[in-house]
C-alpha cells in the first residue's frame, strides 16, 4: 500500500488591519504651501499561529515634515492569515518574505492613502515595491555577513 502524496497548500485567508493611526500635530501645517518631505519606514514580519497558519504583517511609518513642521504621521499594519502546508521548508522563507508581503502591500497602501485623505491632505500612493528582489538583496546581504564572520 502506498503512502498518499499530501499536496502543498498555499492560501490567503483572511487580510485585516491589525493597527492603525494617524496623528497631525499641528494645524499650522495648513496654512503654509504644501511642499513636504517622506520619511517612509516600511518592514514586515511573519510568526507562526499554529502548525499550518502563518500571520504575516507589513508595517509602513510615514512622517510628512512640511516648512520645518511635522505635517502628519501615519503608523499601518496590515496583516493577513496565509494558510501555508506541506510546502518544501527551504520555500518557506520566500513565502513568508515576498509571497506574501507582495499580496499585502495593494490593502496597506490604499490604508495609507485613505487615512491621508482623510486627514485634508494630498493623496498619498506609495511606490510598487518588488519584494522578489527585496527579499534576494537581503538574503545575498545575509550570505555575505555570514562568510564575512567566517574569515
Amino acid at each position: 500500500m502506498s503512502e498518499e502524496q499530501v499536496q502543498p497548500q498555499l492560501a490567503l485567508e483572511r487580510i485585516y488591519t491589525k493597527d492603525i493611526s494617524f496623528e497631525v500635530p499641528g494645524a499650522q501645517v495648513f496654512t503654509k504651501e504644501w511642499q513636504p518631505e517622506l520619511n517612509i519606514n516600511l518592514s514586515s514580519s511573519a510568526e507562526k499561529v499554529d502548525p499550518t497558519h502563518f500571520e504575516v504583517s507589513l508595517k509602513v511609518v510615514v512622517q510628512a515634515n512640511n516648512a520645518g513642521d511635522t505635517a502628519f504621521i501615519v503608523d499601518v499594519t496590515q496583516s493577513g492569515i496565509f494558510l501555508i502546508d506541506a510546502v518544501e521548508e527551504e520555500r518557506l522563507p520566500y513565502i513568508l518574505g515576498a509571497y506574501c508581503p507582495n499580496i499585502l502591500f495593494p490593502f496597506l497602501r490604499e490604508a495609507v492613502n485613505d487615512m491621508v485623505t482623510k486627514g485634508s491632505f494630498p493623496q498619498l500612493l506609495l511606490t510598487p515595491i518588488n519584494f522578489d528582489a527585496e527579499f534576494e538583496a537581503n538574503m545575498q546581504r545575509a550570505e555575505a555577513a555570514a562568510a564575512e564572520g567566517q574569515a
